[in-house]
C-alpha cells in the first residue's frame, strides 16, 4: 500500500493546473510518465474559474469558448459541455445610434441589415468579405508566417474605412484584445478572425469553469494536488510553500506569466492586460437576444445579457448582465449610467451581484509575436502558458502540449547513448 505521506517520485512535476497545466499532465502521463499537477488555489482552471453564489453562475471575467480551436476539438467533449450560442454578430452602439452587424451566411434573416448604407458602406463590405474569406481559407501556418504589423495598420491595408474601424471593428477587438489602440500583433488578429468565422462562440451550460474540468477529470487518480503552492524551483524539484519538497526530473511551470518569472528567474515575459467585469441582475432583459453590445466610445469594452445565450447563469425570471471594462474598472455609478445609455433602459433597479478584477488576463501580443515558442529554459525545467503562444484557449493548450513534447524528446535523448 502506498503511504500517501509519502507518494512515489513523480518523473515529472507540473506547476499550475490552468488549461496549460492540465494539457501538459494529460500528455505526460499518457505517454506513460508519473505526473505530479500542483495547484495553489481550491480548484483547476487558473484564470478558467465559475463561482457559484445565489443561485448564479459568474465566471471570473467574462470569457467566451469557441468551438473551432484545433486543441478543442481534439480534447474536449463539446456535447457534454452543453453549448450555448451567441449570434454570430454584434450590435454596436454608434454615434448614429445602435447598428447591427452579423453574419449573414449564419443570419439570413438580418441580411437585410448588411445592406450598403445602413450599417457600412458597400466598399467595408467588400472589404471585410475578402478579409474574411482569405483568412478562413488560407493555412493557419500559413496566416501565422505572414510579415507581422499590428491590428490597426492589417485593418488599414484590408481597404477598411476609418469610419468601419472606429465604430465596429475597434470597439469589437478592444474587447478581444484587452486594449483600444489595436497594437496587437496582426498575425493573431488573422487567426482569432479565421476562428470566430470557423467556429461558433458559446457559453457551457454551468459555467466557463466546466473546460478545465472536464479535462482534470481524465487525470490519473491522485496525480492532482489542489492547494498546493509553489515557493521557488529548485536543482531537484521544487520547494512548497508549507515548506515541504517535491523531487522530479522535469519540472513544468505553467502560471501565469508573473508567477512564472518569480519561479524562474530570468524568464523574460510580456506585459499583460488587466480588465474588470461587473455582473448585474435585472428583473427584465435589457435585450432579449444571446448578442455582444459594443460601445464605439470604448467606454465599455462590451456587455451582452448571458442569460438569453445560457439561462443556467441566473434564477429563472433574473437576467445576468455581464460588462467588461479594461483595468480596474470605473466607480459603479459611472458603470450604470454608461451601461443605461449602451442599453438604452434605465438601470437603476439592477442589483449589483459581483465584479471581478482579473490582472494578467492577457498578454500583450505587440509584433513580431511568434505564435509559439520553445518551451525548455534549462535543463530539465520548461514553462508553458498562453503568454509563450497566443492570449486564447487554443495558446494556452497547445503550449502545454508543446511542453510535453519537449520534456519527453528531452528524457528519449538523455537515454540514448552517445556513439
Amino acid at each position: 500500500m502506498t503511504n500517501r505521506q509519502h507518494p512515489p517520485r513523480p518523473d515529472a512535476l507540473v506547476v499550475g493546473a490552468g488549461l496549460a497545466g492540465l494539457a501538459c499532465a494529460l500528455d505526460l502521463s499518457g505517454a506513460g510518465l508519473r505526473v505530479e499537477l500542483l495547484e495553489a488555489a481550491d480548484a483547476v482552471g487558473g484564470r478558467m474559474r465559475t463561482d457559484r453564489r445565489d443561485g448564479f453562475l459568474l465566471d471570473r471575467g467574462f470569457q467566451v469558448f469557441n468551438t473551432s480551436y484545433p486543441q478543442v476539438k481534439k480534447r474536449l467533449d463539446l456535447r457534454a459541455l452543453r453549448l450555448r450560442p451567441f449570434t454570430p454578430g454584434i450590435v454596436a452602439r454608434t454615434p448614429s445610434g445602435r447598428v447591427r452587424v452579423t453574419d449573414p451566411t449564419r443570419r439570413p434573416e438580418d441580411a437585410a441589415q448588411l445592406l450598403p448604407g445602413r450599417a457600412l458602406p458597400a466598399r467595408d463590405l467588400a472589404a471585410l468579405a475578402v478579409l474574411t474569406t482569405r483568412d478562413v481559407l488560407l493555412p493557419a501556418r500559413r496566416l501565422g508566417r505572414m510579415p507581422d504589423r499590428t491590428a490597426a495598420e492589417a485593418l488599414v491595408r484590408a481597404g477598411l474605412s476609418p469610419r468601419a474601424i472606429e465604430d465596429f471593428m475597434r470597439p469589437f477587438l478592444s474587447g478581444v484584445f484587452l486594449e483600444e489602440g489595436l497594437e496587437t500583433s496582426a498575425r493573431f488578429l488573422h487567426l482569432v478572425w479565421r476562428s470566430m468565422a470557423r467556429g461558433t462562440l458559446c457559453l457551457p451550460a454551468h459555467g466557463i469553469g466546466a473546460v478545465p474540468a472536464q479535462l482534470a477529470a481524465r487525470l490519473p487518480e491522485g496525480s492532482l494536488r489542489l492547494g498546493s503552492p509553489v515557493a521557488g524551483v529548485t536543482d531537484s524539484g521544487v520547494l512548497l510553500a508549507d515548506g515541504g519538497e517535491r523531487a522530479a526530473a522535469s519540472v513544468v511551470v505553467a502560471t501565469d506569466s508573473a508567477t512564472a518569472t518569480r519561479l524562474l528567474p530570468g524568464l523574460p515575459v510580456p506585459d499583460s492586460r488587466t480588465v474588470t467585469t461587473y455582473y448585474h441582475a435585472a428583473g427584465r432583459s435589457p435585450l432579449t437576444e444571446p448578442t455582444l453590445v459594443v460601445d464605439s466610445g470604448l467606454a465599455v469594452l462590451n456587455s451582452c445579457v448571458l442569460t438569453e445565450a445560457a439561462p443556467t447563469y441566473a434564477p429563472p425570471g433574473t437576467a445576468l448582465v455581464s460588462s467588461s471594462f479594461l483595468g480596474a474598472g470605473p466607480p459603479e455609478k459611472t458603470v450604470r449610467a454608461r451601461l443605461a445609455e449602451l442599453y438604452d433602459t434605465d438601470t437603476s433597479t439592477w442589483e449589483t451581484v459581483a465584479a471581478y478584477t482579473v490582472e494578467g488576463a492577457l498578454p500583450a501580443m505587440r509584433p513580431p509575436w511568434p505564435l509559439s515558442r520553445t518551451t525548455r529554459f534549462a535543463r530539465g525545467r520548461y514553462v508553458c502558458g498562453d503568454h509563450r503562444a497566443t492570449g486564447s484557449v487554443q495558446g494556452a493548450l497547445a503550449s502545454g502540449s508543446r511542453a510535453a513534447r519537449e520534456v519527453l524528446a528531452d528524457r528519449a535523448a538523455a537515454r540514448t547513448p552517445t556513439r
